[in-house]
């Protein structure tokens, strides 16, 4: 089994599609989540990315809760928190490769465990070389 963390932009593929690229990779690497071929991590940091994204969407914070509960159900038991040594590896991360600190997480993740990180971040994260796209983990 291939074991990846899916960032917040990935997560909310897997419910919303309207204006959204690369919604059926990532909801192909959900189906494979679900049949046990590939286990998806998250952060506890997504929850609030999720929530966030659909608030500045879609202003609707019913919404931001609801996706934030199927985010949780689909990834029950591999939600990684933060640390102390992960928040330093996450600064650690951000300074070196001119990140946000929220990106710079789940590099620091998958680093951490040796993951690997799925992002349609392509400008900052895939580009760099830090995080492969859903197509790519599929």
């Amino acid at each position: 089994m291939i074991d990846v963390v899916s960032d917040a932009n990935v997560a909310l593929k897997w419910f919303h599609e309207h204006g959204e690229e690369d919604v059926e990779p990532a909801r192909e690497l959900l189906a494979r989540h679900r049949a046990r071929e590939v286990m998806v991590h998250v952060l506890d940091l997504t929850f609030y990315e999720v929530a966030n994204g659909v608030v500045r969407r879609w202003g609707d914070a019913a919404a931001a809760a609801k996706l934030c509960r199927s985010v949780e159900l689909r990834c029950k038991g591999n939600v990684v928190g933060a640390d102390p040594s992960l928040l330093e590896a996450t600064a650690e991360i951000a300074v070196k490769h001119g990140l946000t600190t929220y990106d710079a997480a789940y590099v620091a993740a998958a680093r951490r465990f040796d993951w690997r990180l799925v992002s349609t971040d392509v400008r900052d994260l895939v580009s760099k070389g830090l995080a492969i796209t859903p197509d790519a983990a599929v």
